[in-house]
């Protein structure tokens, strides 16, 4: 779990603790990070490009097979990546079946240079395993031991769930990458 999902999640207790009350979902919205570096070599039988970030630090990254216009790339291109992620949390209502399940999709760009989007959600059903409300934290456990605890900054939030609560956390996570030629 990323360093942003679990500040989310941190954050969410209290929405957890809501939507348990009016039975309805919560979306946290995660920050939006955007990125250029520089390709500096490319290995077409690996489907591998070597990147120069802003720092001038190297990165290799493979391409995935679903990016048809891998070819057209060329050294000196610029790569621009934008990041984001969200996360919707909610309350299960007793009797309803658990989800585990993850989705991803690269959709290919429409512009003049190659870029596309890669998305990926990932949904699972997690226990409320402890409770401290001296701390005051919260754990989960899920599927695949799955675990995850947090403090809480709304003690009245858990005073609204219990242990044995169950909550479908469900993480989107996409990259936008599109590409422009090295300027001259």
């Amino acid at each position: 779990m990323s360093r942003m999902t679990a500040a989310a999640l941190a954050c969410a207790l209290p929405l957890i603790a809501s939507a348990h009350i009016s039975a309805q979902s919560k979306t946290i919205e995660g920050e939006r990070t955007t990125v250029q570096a520089t390709v500096e070599a490319i290995e077409q039988s690996t489907r591998t490009v070597t990147l120069r970030d802003p720092k001038g630090d190297l990165r290799t990254v493979k391409v995935p097979a679903d990016v048809k216009r891998f070819p057209e790339m060329k050294v000196g291109d610029t790569i621009t990546a934008t990041y984001y992620e969200t996360m919707t949390l909610r309350v299960k209502a007793a009797g309803e079946p658990d989800v585990d399940t993850l989705h991803d999709k690269v959709t290919p760009g429409s512009g003049a240079k190659p870029g596309a989007t890669s998305a990926k959600q990932r949904a699972i059903t997690a226990v409320i395993s402890e409770i401290d409300p001296a701390v005051p934290s919260i754990s989960f456990k899920g599927p695949n031991a799955w675990s995850y605890s947090t403090k809480v900054h709304d003690k009245k939030a858990l005073a609204q769930v219990k242990v044995g609560d169950r909550v479908d956390i469900i993480w989107t996570e996409a990259v936008l990458v599109s590409m422009a030629p090295p300027k001259h």
